[in-house]
């Protein structure tokens, strides 16, 4: 596939645009990405874990077209909430986001998110924040007050709006805006830069700029993070649908403000998720994190593929139903990985459909993915391929090395992209007693089945069923799979 093809190829929906448009990266090799992450004010929950998937998702895929890939994920460890919450802990502010900082890494890792190219904090760009905010105040587009702040004048900045569709006169609703009340001339304009208060200084908060002592704002950490680590214009820039306004429409004004280029070329935005139906929310005490769900004995590949079964621009329900739907995908992908490598193969088999069930499998895939990412598509390639898979081995009892090779690197290369497999593998239970234990069973089973010995054959079909394990039988054998990563099971007696 040439560099045209890898770019035009691949459609997107551009919140800036509002449609879905062809994706055109400014150097057809490399893509330069900025996401949103996480705030350390406590632990991310799953619906962070949505957004941070689909970063990876989309980092894999572009990947996977041959691109190279520059990703900039940041880190806010520096703004109200998180001030508030040192301030009530008694802890800097570097103390207090440290632990935040090291669960939501492991988690990310734990869940199979590839590392990104580079994980700036907010804290450690207060140089170029002071001199972007200082380049804002030359050009006029900002004006400081008398206790050190400093606001953006909307009014001087006559495309505000057109990320969100906004109406200058709007209401700005949002909790960071609203507690902006540093003596603003208009309720339209935001803070660049927040006058030291004494909660500030408390933590470890306040710095020295030349219009007095204060912090950043919010919305300037990103501008300023992404202007250094990605450049002057990216060419994507991600994030959750509640960061339109007025974060990312701040983003651009003060960007473009300044540098009088266009700051994202394609803004592409993950709806939320939703738990059983519900909004997450403390009130209705439905908040969930990844941590809960692995600390249930949930493996980290369930709650993977249960955050990556819709589209990013549907809107997800997790539910307790759907993660025991995960559960059963990952076995059975597993359970496939294992038979494909093992399934005998001899120089003389005759030949099968894998070759097609390859190309068709890989082509299917490839649209769904190019598609605006329909990842609900493509893992319905990918368990299409599963299927016409096994159906061809069923009937094979040996196959052609060749054929058995190339159905093997399909299935790496799809889980290249979706990550099942990779996850899976690596955090897989079934220990090798409990292997050995089902695989002495089978054995008898075989035996008695041999000797038509019909009861003791279904007594031990019903003892390993018992204890989570499905026998699938066919011509190459009998093939077991466990519905549960981790069964106490002893060992056969006799």
């Amino acid at each position: 596939m040439n560099v045209a093809e890898r770019s035009t190829n691949l459609c997107l929906y551009n919140t800036l645009s509002r449609r879905v448009e062809p994706f055109r990266p400014i150097d057809p090799d490399r893509v330069g990405i900025y996401g949103c992450g996480p705030t350390l004010y406590g632990p991310a929950h799953i619906g962070n874990f949505r957004t941070f998937l689909f970063y990876d998702l989309l980092h894999r895929y572009l990947s996977w077209k041959g691109f190279r890939v520059h990703f900039v994920m940041n880190l806010t460890d520096v703004d109200d909430k998180t001030i508030r919450a040192a301030r009530a802990a008694g802890l800097s502010l570097r103390e207090y986001t440290a632990p935040y900082l090291e669960a939501v890494m492991d988690e990310a890792e734990l869940l199979g998110v590839r590392p990104f190219s580079a994980y700036p904090r907010a804290t450690e760009y207060i140089e170029p924040m002071i001199e972007l905010v200082q380049r804002l105040l030359e050009r006029g587009l900002a004006y400081s007050t008398p206790d050190g702040s400093v606001f953006f004048d909307i009014s001087e900045f006559p495309d505000y709006g057109r990320l969100s569709g906004r109406d200058l006169d709007e209401a700005r609703q949002s909790e960071r805006v609203v507690e902006d009340d540093y003596g603003k001339d208009d309720a339209r304009d935001f803070a660049v830069w927040k006058g030291a208060k004494e909660e500030d200084e408390a933590v470890g908060a306040a710095w020295d700029a030349p219009w007095g002592r204060g912090r950043p704002g919010w919305h300037l950490e990103c501008s300023v993070m992404a202007l250094s680590e990605v450049g002057e214009t990216l060419d994507l820039h991600l994030g959750g649908e509640d960061l339109i306004f007025p974060h990312h429409e701040d983003e651009i004004a003060q960007s473009e403000g300044v540098t009088s280029r266009t700051f994202a070329r394609c803004w592409v935005h993950a709806k939320h998720l939703r738990v059983d139906g519900r909004k997450m929310s403390k009130s209705l005490g439905n908040i969930l994190t990844v941590r809960d769900l692995l600390e249930e004995g949930i493996s980290p590949a369930t709650v993977r593929h249960q955050l990556l079964s819709a589209q990013y621009r549907t809107e997800l329900n997790f539910t307790r139903e759907g993660l025991e739907a995960s559960a059963k995908a990952i076995q059975r992908l597993l359970a496939l990985d294992d038979r494909l490598r093992s399934h005998p193969v001899a120089q003389d088999a005759p030949g099968t459909d894998l070759p097609d069930i390859c190309a068709q499998a890989t082509e299917t895939f490839q649209s769904a993915m190019d598609e605006d990412l329909n990842v609900s598509s493509a893992i319905a390639a990918l368990f299409g391929f599963l299927n016409k898979v096994n159906s061809a081995l069923d009937a094979a009892p040996r196959v052609l090395q060749s054929e058995r090779a190339e159905a093997v690197a399909v299935l790496d290369s799809l889980d290249q992209v979706l990550g099942f497999l990779e996850v899976g593998r690596r955090s897989r239970e079934v220990d090798s007693e409990l292997r050995e234990w089902v695989e002495g069973r089978i054995e008898a089973r075989a035996r008695a089945r041999a000797d038509r010995n019909w009861a003791a054959a279904d007594a031990i079909r019903e003892e390993l069923a018992n204890r989570g394990i499905t026998l699938e039988d066919g011509p190459a054998g009998t093939r077991w799979t466990s519905d549960s990563a981790s069964v106490d099971t002893p060992r056969a007696q006799g």
